[in-house]
């Protein structure tokens, strides 16, 4: 199942969870109806004032649920750091010297970068000594991924890696909007709990107080109202552990695999099941919030449940060890109670260490086929991994110490977006500086490099984001003073800084057709033709083939637009609006654009990469046939 599919089958669950919403809600009002009417002895009223008291009651009811889920939702527009400090989470810094810490923080930006997406916000909860983990999020850019310390502790760094490789695969694929968006609707639910717990203790009390004046029959009312919303409640707790179990179970399959395919071994996740399956604490969180996000995690997170959200851990390790016996967690059990295990222990025993291959050059080509290309999408590997440690190791430390610092990191963004004419480059001092010191920056690190320093730049105050988003913009809308690539790589960070400052929760409908955004799709294959064929004549046949690609027997003229790249600035949203198989055909064009000579130069591919990131396809590094 490649990224375009994986988007189909989000779509289809978030049709599931509406349905499932929608039959919960319809039981939810028949039993508050029914214990209305026995309340308030309305059964024997005539059926037109029985009409409106039912109506009354179903309106009243309809409107606390939705009020609720509503609330709760746009509580969570904070982005997946919001859900990670509700459950006490305490942010990891970028420049931390703590080695578990860092250590985390190395697994996490090497996945990012693997993966294409921005680096995300960095949790751990200290209170928590289970191990457990979860990413949650609207959209990659304002996504967070949190540990708990149990598995910073217990976890080595091969186990870490593929339990944050898990995490990822949810951030990719589009589940975190769909995790937080169910824990808006479940609240929804769940609220009317709380509502009956509080009537019903004021009709019971109530109705106590009132004995001595004969006036207990008042109370009564109140108190079988109050009941019946907490049995109404119930099923809500009911429907929403069935909702939990129907979107996540076979997700976490999905993950699971995804995890094995990212890092290219099934040991490490293995392993961090056993250890949930061998220690006394297993998965089980301590917060009074886990049932709200036990769907989001990466184990369950209490021993016991009705409806599992998860799948049976031995189940889920014998999908990645087909050989595995069960009775292996027992003598783990007995093993470990007498010494815990110790991740950094391990580590130092087995010696685990990132590898860093060879790296193609910024002037060789790479021969990689499109169909490699779409399979590649949000689905890296473990060249690709391997390729981001190794890219880590070839950014300048002090490049990286800058990435990292919150006061550091804009000038050194600007100086990355900044063009190589010396005139551009004098709109200010420290950006100055910083472009001098970017100027022999291979073309395969400047992407990574802004990518590590997204974090730092969403720290800032708002104010200070909205400047930078300011600049950026302004930086764009010099006609003539950056070229494409730069450009795609200045909208790609305005976006990402968009969507983290402004969350979008909305139900994102992704329904736009080709036919309906081929001007758009044109003037982005134009371009493209235009960048990397300088001769006319061999850019529109580039052109050509990338319209056969997206709309086989179509005409469509070449016609570069006059204003360059600024054309793109209206495209975008349309583009990035498309049906997933039919963006999956998009990403197909732009590649047999890029590649009609068969081969692709290191910038070009690093454009390619920031185009999929706009179009929210993340596009790991690639590593294909080098041949100078």
């Amino acid at each position: 199942m490649n990224f375009f599919e994986r988007q189909r089958q989000v779509r289809r669950l978030s049709t599931r969870l509406v349905l499932l919403f929608v039959l919960a809600v319809v039981g939810i009002v028949v039993v508050v109806n029914v214990a209305a009417l026995v309340a308030f002895n309305a059964t024997t009223a005539d059926p037109g004032q029985l009409a409106g008291f039912i109506a009354m009651v179903t309106v009243a009811t309809l409107a606390a649920i939705g009020l609720a889920a509503l609330v709760r939702t746009l509580a969570l527009r904070g982005g997946g750091g919001k859900v990670a400090r509700e459950l006490g989470g305490v942010p990891v810094p970028a420049n931390t010297t703590d080695p578990e810490l860092r250590r985390l923080r190395n697994v996490v930006e090497e996945m990012a970068l693997a993966s294409g997406v921005p680096v995300p916000e960095v949790y751990v909860l200290p209170e928590e000594t289970a191990i457990n983990a979860f990413a949650a999020g609207w959209t990659p850019s304002d996504a967070a991924v949190a540990v708990t310390r149990g598995a910073l502790q217990r976890l080595n760094r091969d186990e870490l890696q593929g339990v944050i490789a898990h995490e990822f695969s949810h951030v990719v694929n589009g589940d975190m909007r769909l995790n937080i968006r169910l824990m808006g609707l479940l609240f929804g639910i769940l609220f009317l709990t709380v509502i009956g717990r509080g009537l019903a203790r004021a009709g019971v009390i109530g109705g106590g107080r009132s004995r001595g004046n004969n006036s207990g029959g008042s109370a009564a009312p109140l108190a079988l109202v109050g009941l019946a919303l907490l049995v109404a409640g119930y099923v809500g707790v009911l429907a929403g552990r069935l909702i939990q179990a129907s979107v996540s179970r076979q997700r976490e399959y999905l993950a699971d695999a995804s995890a094995v395919q990212y890092t290219r071994q099934t040991r490490g996740i293995a392993g961090a099941l056993k250890k949930i399956g061998g220690l006394s604490d297993g998965s089980e969180l301590k917060s009074p919030k886990r049932d709200e996000v036990g769907h989001m995690l990466f184990g369950e997170a209490a021993r016991t449940s009705w409806f599992a959200t998860h799948p049976p851990l031995a189940d889920r390790i014998r999908a990645l060890e087909p050989s595995f016996d069960p009775a292996e967690l027992q003598q783990l059990s007995r093993r470990w109670a007498a010494a815990a295990p110790s991740g950094r222990q391990e580590d130092v025993a087995m010696g685990l260490a990132p590898a860093a291959p060879g790296q193609p050059g910024r002037g060789e080509r790479i021969r990689v086929a499109p169909e490699e290309v779409l399979g590649r999408v949000a689905a890296p590997t473990e060249s690709a991994y391997t390729h981001a440690a190794a890219i880590l190791d070839r950014i300048p430390d002090p490049l990286l110490d800058r990435a990292r610092d919150r006061e550091a990191a804009v000038p050194l963004l600007l100086g990355l977006l900044l063009s190589a004419e010396p005139e551009v480059r004098q709109q200010a001092d420290a950006a100055l500086r910083a472009a001098d010191d970017l100027v022999e920056l291979p073309a395969e690190l400047r992407l990574p490099l802004a990518e590590l320093a997204f974090p730092a730049l969403r720290d800032r105050p708002d104010p200070e984001v909205e400047s930078l988003l300011a600049a950026v913009f302004t930086l764009i809308q010099a006609d003539g003073a950056i070229n494409v690539t730069e450009y795609c790589l200045s909208r790609l960070l305005l976006a990402e800084l968009e969507e983290s400052l402004r969350p979008d929760s909305r139900w994102r409908t992704d329904r736009r057709k080709l036919t309906d955004t081929r001007s758009a799709a044109a003037t982005l294959l134009a371009i493209l033709a235009q960048v990397g064929h300088p001769d006319r004549g061999e850019a529109e046949r580039a052109y050509q083939a990338g319209v056969g690609t997206l709309l086989p027997g179509t005409n469509l003229p070449y016609a570069p637009p006059e204003n360059g790249v600024l054309a793109l600035e209206t495209a975008w949203p349309v583009l990035d609006g498309l049906r997933p198989g039919d963006k999956e055909r998009l990403v197909a064009a732009t590649v047999a654009v890029i590649s009609h000579d068969g081969m692709m130069t290191v910038p070009e591919i690093e454009l390619l990469r920031t185009i999929c990131g706009l179009l929210h396809c993340p596009l790991p590094p690639m590593v294909g046939d080098v041949t100078g």
